[in-house]
C-alpha cells in the first residue's frame, strides 16, 4: 500500500505552490496515461525510486474567514488520523502566529513523522529569521522556497527515508475490487447487496463509513476480495471535512485494488469530484468501471441510458473505453453484472500479448497510417513489445522516439484497444530508440 503524506498549515503559507513543486520534481506525477488532469488536491510523487501519495489540504479549505480556523483544525485532525506522515508548513515572512502554535501543539501529540517546513526562505536574513520556528518544539526544520524550489530536495530525501522501498507485495491470486466514490452515493448499500448481509451500517448521513474492510467473496463460482471504506464512524464533536476525508479513504482503497468500481449518484451525474477520483484511479493504473447507482428512481424515456452514458463519457475523455453500468444497489439490479464485468476487466489488465501477434497486428496499423514526417525524415516503427509491468504497457521502437506527438500516440492506443480487449484498463505507451 502506498505511503500518504498530507500538507497542513494555515492559509497563504504556500502549501499549494509547494505541492505543485513536488509534482514537478523530475516530472513526478505519473501522467503517461492519456487524458490525465493534474489535480490541484492530490498527486503521486516519485523520488529516488520511491513513490508516495501527497495531499494538499489547501484545496479543501472553504473561503469564509470565520470558519477557517475550525476547518483547518478538522483537517489537521483528519491528517493525523489518516496520513502516514504530515508536512507542517509555516511562513517565515509572518513569523509564528497563534494558529501555527495551535497546530503545532496538536501535531506534537502524534507518533507519526511531522516535517516542519519553513517556506519563503530565499535570502540570508530569512534563514536567520527561520530559526525562531525551533520554538514550536520539532527537532528539525527545513527551510525552503516553494517558488524557486530551493530546499525541496532535502525535504523529499527526509520523507523518503521513512518509506520502505516497496517490495513486490505478496500476491494473493484473487482479484481485489475497491468500491470508491463520494460520500452517500450508495457504496455500503452496494457492498451489503453483494454479500447479502448487513456487513456495514447503511444510513443516509454522508460519510457514515470509516475504515477499509476486506470481504472475501466466494459465491456462484466467483471468488474475489471486495475492499470497502466501511465500518462504524467514531462520533466526533465536530463534523469531519467529508470531501477531504473521502479522498484519503479512496486513495488508500485504490492503492490496494486491481479494479475500482466507481459508484456515482444517478441524480447528480458525473461531478467534478467524481472525475478527479476517476483520473486518480487511471493515473494509478487501476482497472475501472463506472456504476451509476439509484437508477431505479430516475425517470426514463427510450434513449435515457444511452444519452446519459454519452454525456458521462464526454466528461472522462479521452479515456472513454470504460464500462458504464446502470445499477440499483437497493433493488439489487445489475449488481452481479458489475462483478462479472469487474472480473473481465481484471483479466484484461493481466493479459500478456505474444510479441509475434502484437507485431503482426500493430505493424499493419502503422503501415495503414504513418506517423507524420519529422524535419523531412519519415518516422519508422520497426518493433513492438509488451513490457513486464502491472499496468499494460507497450514499447514501440522507432528512429525518432521524441518526435511522436499525442495524436499519433492516441491512434496507436486506439488500435491496441480495437484489436485486443482492454475495456476499462488504462494503457501506457512508450517510444524507444530502436
Amino acid at each position: 500500500m502506498s505511503y500518504t503524506i498530507a500538507i497542513v498549515g494555515r492559509p497563504n503559507v504556500g502549501k499549494s505552490t509547494f505541492f505543485n513543486r513536488m509534482l514537478e520534481q523530475r516530472k513526478a506525477i505519473v501522467d503517461d496515461v492519456s487524458g490525465v488532469t493534474r489535480d490541484r488536491q492530490y498527486g503521486i510523487v516519485e523520488w529516488n525510486g520511491k513513490t508516495f501519495n501527497i495531499i494538499d489540504t489547501g484545496g479543501f479549505v472553504p473561503d469564509s474567514v470565520d470558519i477557517f480556523e475550525t476547518e483547518i483544525r478538522k483537517q489537521v485532525r483528519i491528517a493525523i488520523d489518516e496520513a502516514d506522515a504530515i508536512l507542517f508548513m509555516v511562513d517565515v515572512t509572518n513569523g509564528i502566529t497563534t494558529l501555527d502554535e495551535n497546530m503545532a501543539s496538536m501535531l506534537r501529540t502524534t507518533p507519526k513523522p511531522v516535517y516542519l517546513v519553513v517556506n519563503k526562505v530565499d535570502n540570508h536574513q530569512r534563514q536567520l529569521d527561520a530559526t525562531e520556528f525551533y520554538s514550536l518544539g520539532f527537532d528539525t526544520i527545513y527551510n525552503v522556497s516553494s517558488i524557486s524550489g530551493s530546499g525541496t530536495g532535502e525535504v523529499l530525501d527526509a520523507m523518503c527515508e521513512k518509506i520502505e522501498l516497496i517490495e513486490e507485495v505478496e500476491k494473493t491470486e484473487l482479484p481485489k475490487f475497491a468500491i470508491i466514490g463520494q460520500p452517500n452515493v450508495g457504496k455500503s448499500s452496494l457492498l451489503n447487496a453483494l454479500i447479502g448481509q448487513e456487513r456495514t451500517i447503511v444510513s443516509s448521513i454522508a460519510g457514515t463509513t470509516r475504515d477499509t474492510i476486506h470481504t472475501h467473496y466466494n459465491l456462484y463460482n466467483k471468488e474475489f476480495v471486495l475492499i470497502d471504506t466501511a465500518g462504524i464512524r467514531k462520533k466526533n464533536k465536530e463534523k469531519d471535512d467529508l470531501e477531504f476525508y473521502s479522498i484519503i479513504r479512496a486513495i488508500k482503497a485504490m492503492d490496494e485494488a486491481d479494479v475500482c468500481l466507481l459508484v456515482i449518484d444517478a441524480e447528480k451525474g458525473m461531478t467534478a469530484q467524481d472525475v478527479s477520483i476517476f483520473s486518480l484511479a487511471t493515473r494509478k493504473g487501476k482497472g475501472i468501471i463506472i456504476l451509476v447507482n439509484k437508477w431505479d428512481i430516475m425517470e426514463k424515456a427510450t434513449n435515457t441510458s444511452r444519452d446519459y452514458e454519452k454525456l458521462l463519457l464526454e466528461k472522462v475523455a479521452p479515456f472513454t473505453d470504460v464500462p458504464v453500468l446502470f445499477i440499483s444497489a437497493k433493488e439489487k439490479t445489475r449488481i452481479f453484472k458489475a462483478i462479472e464485468i469487474g472480473l473481465q476487466v481484471f483479466e484484461s489488465k493481466s493479459r500478456r500479448i505474444a510479441t509475434s501477434k502484437l507485431n503482426e497486428i500493430m505493424l499493419k496499423a502503422v503501415e495503414s497510417y504513418h506517423a507524420p514526417v519529422v524535419r523531412g525524415h519519415s518516422v519508422k516503427i520497426k518493433f513492438i513489445t509488451q513490457l513486464p509491468t502491472h499496468v499494460p504497457s507497450f514499447a514501440f521502437f522507432t528512429n525518432f522516439p521524441d518526435d511522436i506527438k499525442m495524436p499519433y500516440k492516441n491512434y496507436l492506443e486506439n488500435q491496441l484497444r480495437t484489436h485486443f480487449d482492454f475495456k476499462g484498463v488504462p494503457l501506457r505507451i512508450f517510444f524507444r530508440k530502436k
